[in-house]
């Protein structure tokens, strides 16, 4: 790690052809970038695909008056020098760690880009003293602004109120029935579906550290149970419900957290202490779900409130019953 770190050049050490060479480089990153995710988003949201393939013919034209510039000062070789060769140059995110998280996610990614390189170019030539240089890095900055400007005219002309309107309205159903569906089925079921074997246990033997077990051990079973159901019963290819990779992972984690969160209070030694501090919690989760159902599902609450508070207080009645019987 050292190495790596002591292998890095200074900015302020750079030549007026480095920088340039650099400023090259980043620009051909950026349009790589643009046109990667023009590529991911053509099928789905074919509005902004068009933005960025814009967006990435706005930088290769900037990259190649760059290069010509570059030819007319100092030759036809450009040294290679890259973001990753500076130390304290601003860094981009590799696009799969963008790509999965959303249509506005990509959108947000790139107007940070834009306003990363022109914030680095303004810091650059006000700390520079060599006049040259700092003409140099003063120019590179306006160029970057005008880049986001152009961005912002970019999403103002080619996604019209109507395309934007309704690739949002795509992306959030995307988002409601990848992650947010499959993600609240598996809360209902840790929330609901394990409250009679922790309370009929809690009731039956009045030991928080037996509770406790048998919470966890219920809490990691269902999990792991209801997130390769919901990986395997589904590929998502024609149900449009996306990768089960995702959805498995969000009805796994939450059928956990579920049943996790009336579980971890028999950590503590009183019991009485443990189970009221439960059952609490208890009612936090049924409303929360019922919170979720109305914010994303549109199921009206009062009714979702009904619903899931009557079927968790049938199934926590039954479980202290049994744990008394």
């Amino acid at each position: 790690m050292f190495q790596g770190f002591a292998a890095r050049r200074q900015f302020s050490d750079l030549s007026e052809a480095e920088v340039l060479a650099l400023a090259i480089s980043s620009e051909e990153d950026d349009a790589r970038i643009y046109a990667t995710y023009a590529e991911q988003l053509r099928s789905q949201y074919p509005a902004t695909a068009a933005m960025f393939d814009e967006m990435a013919a706005e930088e290769d034209g900037h990259r190649q008056l760059l290069i010509d510039r570059f030819k007319k000062r100092f030759g036809k070789v450009i040294p290679l020098i890259r973001r990753e060769h500076v130390a304290g140059y601003y860094s981009r995110r590799p696009t799969w760690l963008v790509e999965n998280l959303g249509l506005e996610r990509i959108r947000a990614e790139a107007e940070r880009m834009e306003d990363d390189a022109a914030n680095f170019y303004v810091r650059a030539a006000q700390a520079s003293t060599d006049p040259d240089t700092r003409k140099l890095l003063g120019d590179l900055a306006a160029a970057e602004r005008q880049h986001e400007h152009r961005a912002e005219e970019l999403q103002v002309t080619t996604l019209t109120g109507g395309a934007r309107g309704e690739e949002d309205a795509k992306a959030r159903r995307q988002f409601v029935l990848t992650w947010v569906q499959p993600g609240l089925a598996g809360l209902m079921d840790g929330s609901v579906s394990t409250l009679a074997p922790i309370f009929a246990t809690a009731f039956a033997t009045q030991s928080t550290s037996t509770t406790f077990t048998v919470g966890l051990a219920a809490s990691v079973g269902a999990g792991i149970s209801m997130g390769f159901t919901e990986a395997a019963h589904d590929d998502g290819v024609i149900s449009g419900r996306g990768s089960p990779l995702k959805r498995g992972l969000a009805s796994g984690l939450m059928t956990t957290v579920g049943g996790l969160g009336h579980a971890l209070p028999y950590l503590i030694p009183q019991f009485w202490t443990a189970t009221a501090i439960a059952g609490i919690v208890v009612f936090c989760e049924l409303w929360a779900i019922a919170w979720i159902q109305n914010r994303y599902m549109e199921t009206p609450f009062l009714r979702a409130a009904f619903q899931v508070v009557l079927g968790g207080a049938l199934v926590l009645a039954a479980g202290i019953f049994i744990g008394n019987a």
